[in-house]
């Protein structure tokens, strides 16, 4: 019989294939295309040192004002082995160029449109034929001037796969079977579901990509407008993908990218083999974008929202005072966080007497163990439930509000008191919620 009662008893997940996998992350290029989001070059290069600090095996970036090269160079003169800087560059020789101008980049992506929507109506182009040249000209030129390729073929999702873009894909591995095939579900149509073909199903696309054409590296960069892009992400994983593209915090165009922190914390904690990462700096990060670029993250976002370890309830609190695994997934100091109590409506009396405890001995300096029936944690417990009971109150109680409470009860009151320790004095009293 299995028992689970701690974070080691839980078994990880296996990739069925077991291929190494990597992450490229695209936070201050798709991610600076969020509306109302400025990178300035600092903090380009801040992002850069937590993806370091990370161990993020790739970054990606553009190269096109001096704003873009100056933060590069930063980059670059840093001499960090992880993550490495690739450019990014539309299909055009002119573009490349520019990669080709900085002295340390190795390696650009070059943005490959195959739905007809986007090669006839964005691009102004006559034909699949047009665009599958531009883009074959461009990769060729590319790799003529000793650069490693990354092909973002846009819009697969919404593209015709089996008569235009895995013809394509065959011709560009024939210039570089090395190129990394990136799969862009550009406005998030992909579905995670084995059993759906194409333009949608994600899993069917890897499938072909890798078992029919042969294609060494596949990327799955997804966006999340119907909410879909971690599963996608996943899914691509799981069917034989090797490398994904990612932002922190999900942002990015629209309603953003699959989140940096999300898989990150599914590879470490549930996934076997993905200790090469550290995601000790996350939420010291997420504090970051959110002061230095003005990005509001919800409470209750995962892995990164204020109330991640935030516990309020007394069925919850009680648990997780008891065994943290109870109610909390995964321990806080993995992403950096600290767990945290707070009284609010649901609260029970055990949580209220470990946060009158902990302020009583941090006030008195002394150490005090007290009692679930000790008449005084009733008083403060009634006190609080008539706030809320009269709804003068919608928010939690404050740490200093408790501390206010403890001054009232327990210090104009004498402390050093036998009953604070010994119920038979008062008598049993009913625990009414735990």
């Amino acid at each position: 019989m299995n028992t689970y009662r701690s974070y080691e008893d839980l078994p990880k997940i296996k990739l069925p294939m077991e291929q190494p996998i990597f992450i490229s992350d695209s936070t201050i290029r798709d991610g600076s295309q969020m509306p109302g989001i400025i990178m300035n070059t600092q903090l380009k290069y801040k992002i850069y040192q937590y993806l370091n600090k990370i161990g993020i095996e790739k970054l990606e970036t553009f190269v096109y004002h001096d704003r873009d090269k100056k933060a590069i160079r930063m980059m670059l003169d840093h001499g960090y082995e992880f993550p490495e800087v690739t450019g990014w560059a539309r299909a055009v020789p002119a573009d490349i160029d520019q990669v080709l101008a900085i002295d340390g980049i190795e390696e650009t992506g070059i943005l490959m449109s195959v739905s007809d929507s986007h090669i006839i109506d964005k691009m102004g182009l006559s034909s699949r034929k047009a665009a599958e040249d531009k883009y074959l000209n461009a990769l060729q030129y590319a790799v003529d001037h000793g650069l490693k390729t990354r092909a973002h073929i846009e819009d697969m999702t919404r593209a015709d796969n089996t008569n235009f873009v895995y013809p394509l894909i065959e011709k560009i591995m024939d210039i570089d079977s090395n190129c990394i095939i990136r799969l862009c579900d550009t406005v998030g149509y992909g579905v995670p579901f084995s059993n759906v073909d194409e333009p949608f199903g994600i899993p069917s696309i890897v499938k072909q990509l890798k078992s029919n054409l042969g294609v060494k590296n596949i990327e799955v960069h997804t966006h999340d407008d119907f909410g879909l892009a971690v599963a996608n992400t996943l899914a691509g994983y799981w069917y034989g993908a090797n490398w994904s593209s990612l932002t922190f915090l999900g942002i990015g165009e629209r309603a953003g990218n699959a989140e940096l922190e999300k898989i990150l914390l599914f590879l470490t904690q549930r996934v076997e083999g993905f200790e090469k990462y550290n995601l000790e700096s996350i939420i010291e990060f997420s504090k970051f974008m959110e002061k230095e670029i003005g990005i509001k993250v919800p409470r209750n976002k995962s892995v990164v929202g204020k109330n991640i370890f935030a516990h309020e309830s007394g069925i919850h609190s009680s648990g997780v005072l008891k065994n943290p695994f109870t109610y909390e997934p995964y321990p806080p100091e993995v992403v950096g966080g600290e767990r945290v109590f707070l009284i609010g409506d649901s609260s029970g009396l055990e949580l209220l007497r470990h946060k009158v405890q902990d302020t009583l001995n941090d006030f008195m300096d002394i150490e005090i163990e007290l009692k679930k029936t000790d008449p005084r944690l009733k008083m403060i417990q009634q006190e609080i439930q008539e706030l809320y009971d009269t709804e003068k109150r919608i928010s939690c109680i404050s740490d200093e509000e408790i501390r206010a409470y403890v001054e009232k009860y327990f210090v104009f009151k004498p402390i050093a008191r036998q009953e604070t320790h010994h119920e038979s004095i008062y008598g049993e009293f009913n625990e009414e919620r735990d």
